[in-house]
């Protein structure tokens, strides 16, 4: 029997990008991405660009990583852009100097964007090369640029404005960057920057970028006008960990010489190499671990009956929690289903009980869990009136916390409902 080759080599998911070629769409990946990942130890996994994956990507599992780079402008509707003012005419001009990236590809978003919040959620070495740079910030909180020229270079002086996208000499064209301290880009580039300076020369193939970067990332570098060229997530960045959150808005690897593979600098590669190797490292963690990622569990129609009424219980519950309202008497009945799973042989450990009561999802003892709703009223609308003063940025932070907390109640079910199934087929 031939050896489980997942366990041997980590996987690396790279989303293609599709291109029109003799009137027909071909999905494609650049070989220099390939060629880094598979010479410091991973497997990469083509995710083709094909409508419907995005609701598929469970089938991929197990992910160790996930590299995504190249393609067109991320759709605007999907972040809250800034006020930009720019006219008709002036998105118009841009669509046609830009027309191969101003091309909205939807399902390489949906795709790429549930990869990155995946990366987020799980903490999953991600790697972000240009688009997939906006795409991290995007999936983040953060928003971009819709054209830098526009938006960046009208309203600067002439002296700090960039070039950033140069058609006519498209690999060989450089602009300066400048470094922060102490930061991953710095560790790598160290001994080719004057430390008077602080700058490399790096490739740049986009119009649009970082606009307001989301509040878990540090940027790494800035372009003269100010855009940022490179962040990372300080709290996501120990390769020997398996940690590693990132996104570069230039292409290192393409970074090469004329006619030759000979890297510009040698801290052109590490950031793959470090990438990787958080990859390697948590491919282990994650085989050490006694918790296997979840797979999506297919019941019978009974099986799938008493799935959807106990989330349906643990969604009301949870709403009970939330809003603080009184629950009509005649839904109280709803609140069984949970109940009774909560109470069963199978019963959740006190540690994923407590998790559930994070979230108001428990629904054990309804009726005194109701009446203890009832007596904290005052408390809920103080929480209330606290939230309604909460920025933006803040709201979202507690939602994504709920959302981890659903999360995990999701993954409880379906190991509790893999017992039960196995428990009864024996």
């Amino acid at each position: 029997m031939s050896p489980d080759l997942s366990v041997i080599l980590p996987r690396v998911l790279i989303v293609s990008r599709r291109s029109l070629r003799k009137n027909k769409f071909v999905d494609f990946v650049g070989e220099y991405h390939l060629d880094l990942v598979v010479g410091y130890g991973a497997v990469p996994v083509i995710v083709p660009r094909v409508s419907g994956l995005h609701m598929l990507l469970d089938s991929f599992e197990p992910i160790h990583g996930v590299l995504l780079c190249e393609g067109e402008d991320v759709d605007l509707s999907l972040y809250e852009a800034e006020t930009s003012n720019l006219s008709l005419e002036e998105l118009e001009e841009i669509r046609r100097i830009h027309a191969s990236d101003t091309a909205i590809d939807r399902e390489k978003d949906s795709i790429e964007l549930r990869l990155a919040k995946l990366c987020l959620e799980r903490n999953i070495p991600y790697l972000g090369i240009c688009r997939g740079s906006q795409v991290l910030n995007v999936a983040s909180g953060g928003t971009l640029y819709q054209d830098i020229e526009k938006e960046v270079s009208k309203k600067i002086h002439e002296s700090q404005r960039v070039k950033h996208m140069d058609y006519d000499n498209y690999d060989g064209h450089r602009h300066v960057v400048k470094v922060v301290e102490n930061t991953p880009l710095h560790d790598w580039f160290r001994d080719s920057l004057e430390e008077d300076k602080m700058e490399i020369l790096v490739n740049s193939y986009h119009h649009q970028g970082v606009n307001r970067l989301a509040q878990r990332f540090v940027p790494m570098a800035f372009a003269p006008d100010g855009l940022i060229e490179g962040f990372y997530d300080p709290d996501a960045c120990n390769p020997e960990e398996g940690k590693f959150i990132m996104g570069l808005q230039f292409h290192p690897e393409r970074m090469r010489q004329d006619d030759t593979d000979k890297f510009d600098y040698p801290g052109c590669p590490r950031a793959y190499q470090e990438f990787v190797k958080a990859v390697i490292a948590y491919q282990k963690k994650l085989n050490s671990s006694t918790t296997s990622v979840p797979r999506p569990l297919k019941l019978d129609q009974a099986m799938e009956k008493k799935r959807k009424n106990i989330v349906r219980s643990f969604f009301l519950a949870r709403n009970i929690y939330t809003t603080g309202q009184r629950m009509n008497p005649s839904k109280e009945s709803e609140l069984q289903a949970g109940a009774e799973f909560l109470e069963s042989s199978t019963a959740l450990s006190l540690q994923q009980e407590n998790r559930l009561k994070q979230m108001g999802a428990t629904v054990r003892n309804a009726g005194s869990y109701i009446e203890r709703l009832r007596m904290n009223e005052e408390r809920e609308d103080l929480a209330k009136n606290v939230m309604g003063k909460m920025s933006a940025e803040q709201l979202s932070d507690l939602l994504s916390f709920y959302h981890m907390m659903g999360q995990i109640c999701s993954e409880v079910l379906d190991r509790k409902l893999n017992g039960i199934v196995h428990g009864i087929g024996s």
